[in-house]
């Protein structure tokens, strides 16, 4: 069995947020510590995704700082680009390519393997599909690999965008039990999702677009 991840800290000062250059939100101050899922609560517009975009590295923020901090990834200290792992409302398979190829691509691409391949699919329901390409997926199926790709990555830190989307009820029941069990582990999730999640000492942080009322 593999370790558990290494103990990474994210730390977000007085955050701002813009999409398409109209500024979203602003001074978003959020820790998040080993051991711990938060989960992102909000109106549809109040910037959740573009948040988890720019805790991961994908966009700069307007205004604010970012910081990770524990030990080193393989030898520099921890950024959100060896850190942390990003699934967005896109799955990131290749649909060509088939579930069993592309989880050995992540596993490559994060240069880091975390749980053995036969035990991300059994985990994630997949453990028939290893051959299908990813394209011939049901949007449930493909939300689970999607999932998987975290498991592989090794990563500590997981920013996930409404990561049950698309699940009928024992896959997200599954999925709350694996993020579950990454933080118990030391490992930390991020969760923007309208849908309850059920984890165990699970903390809420409320966006709210510039403009709202309080």
């Amino acid at each position: 069995m593999p370790s558990g991840p290494p103990r990474i800290t994210m730390t977000a000062r007085g955050v701002a947020g813009a999409r398409g250059g109209r500024p979203v939100f602003e001074g978003v101050n959020l820790s998040l510590a080993p051991g711990e899922a938060v989960v992102l609560r909000g109106a549809n517009g109040a910037g959740k995704t573009t948040l988890l975009r720019i805790l991961a590295g994908l966009a700069g923020p307007s205004a604010g700082a970012i910081e990770f901090d524990g030990p080193d990834m393989n030898g520099d200290p921890p950024t959100a680009a060896t850190a942390s792992v990003y699934l967005g409302h896109l799955d990131g398979a290749k649909g060509p390519m088939s579930v069993d190829r592309n989880l050995a691509f992540w596993a490559q691409l994060y240069g880091r393997r975390g749980a053995p391949f036969d035990d991300v699919k059994e985990r994630l329901f997949l453990s028939d599909l290893g051959r299908r390409p990813a394209a011939t997926l049901s949007a449930g199926q493909r939300r689970r690999l999607g999932l998987a790709r975290a498991l592989v990555s090794g990563r500590p830190v997981w920013l996930l965008d409404e990561p049950t989307a698309s699940m009928d009820s024992p896959s997200a029941a599954r999925v709350a039990e694996i993020i579950q069990a990454h933080c118990a582990s030391g490992g930390s999730a991020l969760i923007a999702t309208h849908e309850p999640m059920a984890l165990a000492g699970e903390r809420a942080f409320r966006m709210a677009a510039i403009g709202d009322a309080p």
